[in-house]
């Protein structure tokens, strides 16, 4: 792939670079970032999402060698670390960005219909750092995700860092309607289990055994602090509990989705 050096803080082609820290102003323009070297590495090799430019620091290129190699004609820009630095507005640590192009929204039917068996389904998860642990565990345990209303962007560039990258592979689609996609869900045989710390829930060791049996389970995890809303929690077709220390009040988001999806998973 072509490589080119730039000393030129003006140049056209850092342009778009100028706008990662704006995620509203990079969806306007159909992309996203991807930062840090890892990431870069699964959007290049494992992801079927599409890079339009890397940016990078002359170490991070030699780094990224074995992907960033001619015979490509993605575009890869070298500057210097203060260059980058003072063009994206923030310290680069691992010196790399990569813009991708987002994709088309995906129909909720169209990844019902992937084949996959377990489904995380997330209402109003608004942090960054949660939705990308939430998107790793996925990718840990063969889920897909759907996205309720009041969620992060998954392709934010906090959100795919945090997820290491996953957020690149998994897949996710906005479910639309809301709660009314719940119902959708059950018609197309889902079996609903809302995620709550409510002591009236059932036991999680106790039902894990019979969920991981089940073809096709959709968990639903809600923001921290007030949970799943109670229009979610009666479309559910059951509620289960984590149990834990009766000090704490419930566990984070995604912790209490890595450990759901380890039980529920016929892995």
């Amino acid at each position: 792939m072509p490589s080119f050096p730039i000393d030129d803080p003006g140049d056209p082609r850092l342009a778009l670079y100028r706008n990662v820290a704006d995620p509203v102003l990079l969806r306007e323009h159909g992309l996203f970032v991807a930062e840090g070297r890892l990431v870069i590495r699964t959007l290049l090799t494992a992801s079927t999402l599409t890079a339009r430019s890397v940016l990078v620091t002359a170490a991070a290129l030699d780094s990224l060698s074995d992907v960033l190699h001619p015979g490509s004609p993605l575009p890869v820009l070298v500057v210097s670390r203060s260059l980058m630095n003072g063009i994206a507005g923030f310290n680069i640590h691992r010196g790399c960005l990569a813009l991708g192009e987002r994709p088309p929204d995906r129909p909720l039917e169209d990844l019902l219909e992937g084949g996959g068996t377990r489904l995380l389904v997330l209402e109003h998860v608004t942090n960054a750092d949660n939705v990308g642990g939430i998107f790793r565990c996925a990718a840990a345990f063969g889920a897909a995700v759907a996205l309720g209303p009041g969620c992060c962007d998954p392709l934010y560039r906090k959100a795919i860092r945090t997820s290491m990258g996953a957020a690149l592979r998994v897949p996710f689609a906005a479910t639309g309607a809301w709660p009314e996609t719940l119902a959708r869900l059950r018609e197309a045989g889902w079996h609903l289990v809302a995620l709550t710390p409510s002591q009236d829930a059932e036991d999680l060791d106790q039902v894990a055994s019979e969920l991981a049996a089940r073809p096709k389970v959709a968990l639903l995890v809600g923001t921290e602090g007030p949970g799943l809303s109670a229009e979610a929690l009666a479309a559910a077709d059951r509620r289960v509990r984590i149990r834990i220390d009766a000090s704490v009040d419930s566990l984070n988001v995604a912790v209490a989705a890595g450990i759901s999806l380890h039980r529920i998973c016929p892995l």
